[in-house]
Formats: C-alpha cells, sequence, structure tokens
C-alpha cells in the first residue's frame, strides 16, 4: 500500500515553485520595457478572453455567486486593470527631478507570494499576476483549497500567454497541492521577498507574520449612509445592485444601511421596489442563527448565496423574485451577529435623526469590524459628504456609487484592484488600492546640491583620552588609599 502525505507533496511544491520563480526573476530582470510591456498585455488580453470560462470554472468549483458576474470580474481584473497600467515606466530610468539633481530608477521587489481567496478566485490572480510582472517580479500563486481548480487554471492561461510572448519559463506559477504547511514554507522561502495576501483575517494575520514584507488585506464591515439629501431612487437602485451582485463577495459590499430618518420610509420602498425583502424580527434572528456560528465565525455554507438558499437554510419563506434579504437592526455589536461582515445577500438596516447620528453608527460598524476598509455615503449635502471624508478612520469613502464596484476602481478614479488596503487602521502597511505601483522599489541618484558646512570637513578637536600608563597610575592611587584607610 503506497502512504501519499499530502503535506509533505505541498511542501515540495511550494519549494520547487519557489526555486523556478527564482531562476525566472533573475532573467527577467533584465527584460527591457517593451518586454515587460508586450509579455503583460498577451496575459491580459488571454485573461480577457478567458473571462467567461473561467468565471463559470470559478462558480462551479467554490458554490459562490454568480457566473455572469464573475465574467465581469474577470474581464475588469484583466482589461481594466492591464488599461490603468500599461503606461506605467517600471524599467531603468522612471523619473528624474532636474531641480533636486534626483533620478529615480525602479527595481523589482523580487519574487512574490500571492495569497488569493474563494470568493474572487480568478480575478484576482488576474490582478495579482499583471502588477507582479508589470514591475519585473516573479509570482507564485497559493490558492484557496476550495478555489483550487479554477486559480491554478486562470494561472496557467496567463503563464502560457506569457511564454509564448517571450517570458522566461516560472515566471507566473501556481500551486496545485494545496496545504496549510505548503502554503507557510512558500512563504517563509528564502527566495520569496515580498507576500501579497488577500482573504479572511486568519491569512492576512499569517501573512504578516512571517517576517517578510507583506501587503495584507483583509475584510470591511462597510456602512452606507443614505442622508436626507440624497438621490433616493438612485441610492436604493445601486444598493440592492451592489448588494446582490455576485452574491456580495466582494468584500467593499454594503453591509447595512444607515438611512436618515425623514427619508427612511421613502428609501425602503424603493429598494423593495428593486427586489429587497425585508424580514421581521422572528426570521431575522432566524437567518443570524444559519448565517454565524456561536462564536461570531460566518457560516461557509451561506457565503455568496442567493437569498431563496438562505431562506432554505434559515427556515423562513421569501418570494421568488426576492433579490437581497434586509434585516432591521438597533444595535451594533456581539450581541447582534447581523452588524457583522456578511459576505453573502443579507443587509442590516438603522434607522437615525441626522447625518451625525449616520456618522456615529457608521463609526460603531468600522470599528466593530471594518478599520481603514470602506465607508459608502448618498448625498447631496457637500459639507455632509466633506465630513464623513475628514472622519471616518476608513480609506474609500465612495460618494453616491455602488460599494462592490466603486472600491475597486470600476466606477470611481481609485486605482483598478481587487485587493484593497486597509491602512495603519486595518493592520495593513497601506490604504491604497493595491497595484504596481505597490510591487517594486526606487533607487535614488542623488547628485550634490550643496557643499557640505566648514566645519565638518575640519579635523576633530575633542582632546586625546587617558593613555594605558595614565589608567594604571590611577588605578594604583586608588588601591593604594584604600590601603591607608584599612
Amino acid at each position: 500500500m503506497t502512504i501519499v502525505d499530502a503535506d509533505l507533496l505541498s511542501i515540495q511544491e511550494a519549494r520547487d515553485c519557489a526555486v523556478a520563480a527564482n531562476k525566472a526573476a533573475q532573467a527577467w530582470l533584465h527584460a527591457s520595457q517593451e518586454d515587460v510591456d508586450r509579455v503583460c498585455e498577451a496575459m491580459a488580453t488571454a485573461a480577457f478572453n478567458a473571462a467567461e470560462r473561467l468565471g463559470t470554472l470559478a462558480h462551479e468549483e467554490t458554490g459562490y455567486g454568480v457566473a455572469e458576474h464573475k465574467r465581469l470580474k474577470n474581464e475588469f481584473a484583466s482589461k481594466a486593470v492591464w488599461d490603468s497600467i500599461a503606461d506605467v515606466a517600471t524599467v531603468g530610468v522612471v523619473k528624474q527631478d532636474f531641480e533636486n539633481r534626483l533620478t529615480y530608477v525602479a527595481w523589482p521587489m523580487g519574487n512574490v507570494a500571492a495569497l488569493t481567496p474563494s470568493t474572487n478566485p480568478t480575478s484576482t490572480v488576474m490582478a495579482k499576476v499583471l502588477t507582479s510582472v508589470k514591475a519585473r517580479n516573479s509570482i507564485v500563486i497559493a490558492p484557496h483549497p476550495s478555489a483550487a481548480k479554477c486559480s491554478l487554471e486562470a494561472a496557467n492561461v496567463m503563464a502560457l500567454a506569457a511564454e509564448n510572448a517571450g517570458a522566461p519559463k516560472g515566471l507566473v506559477q501556481c500551486i496545485s497541492k494545496i496545504s496549510l504547511p505548503g502554503t507557510q514554507e512558500l512563504m517563509r522561502h528564502k527566495y520569496i521577498s515580498l507576500i501579497l495576501a488577500t482573504g479572511g483575517t486568519p491569512m492576512v494575520k499569517a501573512a504578516h507574520s512571517v517576517g517578510k514584507p507583506a501587503l495584507g488585506v483583509g475584510p470591511g464591515n462597510v456602512p452606507v449612509y443614505v442622508d436626507r439629501s440624497a438621490d433616493l431612487e438612485k441610492a436604493a437602485r445601486y444598493i440592492v445592485a451592489s448588494k446582490s451582485f455576485d452574491y456580495s463577495t466582494i468584500c467593499a459590499t454594503e453591509q447595512a444601511v444607515i438611512a436618515d430618518r425623514p427619508i427612511a420610509n421613502k428609501l425602503m420602498q424603493l429598494m423593495q421596489d428593486q427586489g429587497a425583502y425585508f424580514v421581521d424580527a422572528e426570521p431575522a434572528k432566524k437567518l443570524s442563527a444559519a448565517l454565524f456560528y456561536a462564536n461570531g465565525g460566518i457560516n461557509p455554507l451561506s457565503v455568496g448565496k442567493s437569498p431563496q438558499y438562505l431562506a432554505a437554510m434559515a427556515g423562513i419563506s421569501i418570494p421568488e423574485a426576492a433579490r437581497i434579504l434586509v434585516a432591521p437592526l438597533s444595535k451594533v455589536g456581539p450581541e447582534e451577529p447581523l452588524s457583522r461582515e456578511k459576505l453573502t445577500t443579507v443587509l442590516g438596516w438603522y434607522t437615525v435623526e441626522g447625518w451625525e447620528a449616520g456618522c456615529e453608527r457608521s463609526m460603531e460598524m468600522i470599528r466593530f469590524g471594518g478599520r481603514g476598509h470602506t465607508q459608502i455615503i448618498h448625498a447631496t449635502n457637500e459639507d455632509i459628504i466633506l465630513a464623513f471624508g475628514l472622519e471616518k478612520p476608513v480609506f474609500r469613502i465612495l460618494v453616491n456609487t455602488m460599494g462592490t464596484l466603486g472600491a475597486v476602481g470600476l466606477t470611481t478614479g481609485v486605482m483598478p484592484s481587487m485587493t484593497l488596503g486597509a491602512g495603519g487602521f486595518g493592520g495593513s502597511i497601506t490604504g491604497d488600492n493595491i497595484t504596481v505601483y505597490h510591487m517594486f522599489n526606487l533607487k535614488r541618484l542623488a547628485y550634490e546640491l550643496r557643499e557640505p558646512p566648514a566645519a565638518a570637513m575640519q579635523p576633530g578637536a575633542n582632546p586625546a583620552g587617558p593613555t594605558p600608563q595614565d589608567i594604571e597610575k590611577a588605578v594604583e592611587e586608588v588601591v593604594y588609599d584604600l590601603l591607608l584607610k584599612k
């Protein structure tokens, strides 16, 4: 009988990938800007052309979300991400400051270990590969176990396109034998120089604990405040569409509506017109029990599911036309599980009196589980919009747009990315949308602007210290004095 140790196989594959990546990176270091751009464009095109097939594969393997929406995310992560970085210089001299006589030279990070999630598996692979290779790094993908096949296929599509366009073999790789020890071995390997982690809190903590540079981003608990000055029809349409998009598997999706009291009833009606189904207290308790374990952890069987699926899990009845479920809530915290992040089609609902109360409720949600991530506001009063921007400890304040598509940069001007930094508030090194600029360093050639001060050029004026003879004489005198005292 043959005994197979899956962990050992995974560890060995991680080592082999790291070695091959390092060899490829050494060759890629000498690529020209034309080489880099040709290879990346080929990868982006191949990924875009495979967007529908990979979206279907991701849906079938994970059971999360909507295949058509995953296609849209794949198209975004290939074409939109590439378009946003195509003109960025990443080879050789990339900038010159003639006034200060500084010349900036791009230098890659080296070999990237990229941890990818099960919720957006293929699109995250695409974005990370493009931004890493554009900066002249190699990359090894370590996918979530429940999305191993679709992540591997996405990486293979891009690796083949890269090699056909002239990239060295091994520049883009993906681990196929997934295990926690294997992923840990990859992150700790001596040839890995940067960890790029997207996923849940445990994954991000693991990435930061290795002792290497890490760009780790975790969960969001995104509040959406709707002010009395808002365009209510637009707000209702966007909130329902955003929460139902891919069944809420993007971490910037709306988690609770915070409605200004004068417009709350109208907003509720408009959301119902868009397919939001509001549940009463008892069904809400059943939903809560179905979505979360007693310790607050989310039930993975509920992630990325339709309202009808969730209703069956909870044992409640809802209309077939419902696009999302909305549960009225009164507090934020562990005693109210539905105030947590919910990567599925359930939305919380709060009513407040005025924007100041809306601001405070938003802060409660952010502190409870979304530090540094995202806040959404629907309003036309610019003073209130600015107040939210100044006060919230988050790095994306989205104004009058969808949370899911606004935060990643599809409907806003932020950099297109599937990896959203949460900054110091959220335990990340940056609050940016992670893109090519985070994947290389800049060397600086610094020429003299000013002659050094004259004093800096003079020899030291300090008197010479005591000689060994001086020290010996001082010791003898102390000893002699002690003997006399006896």
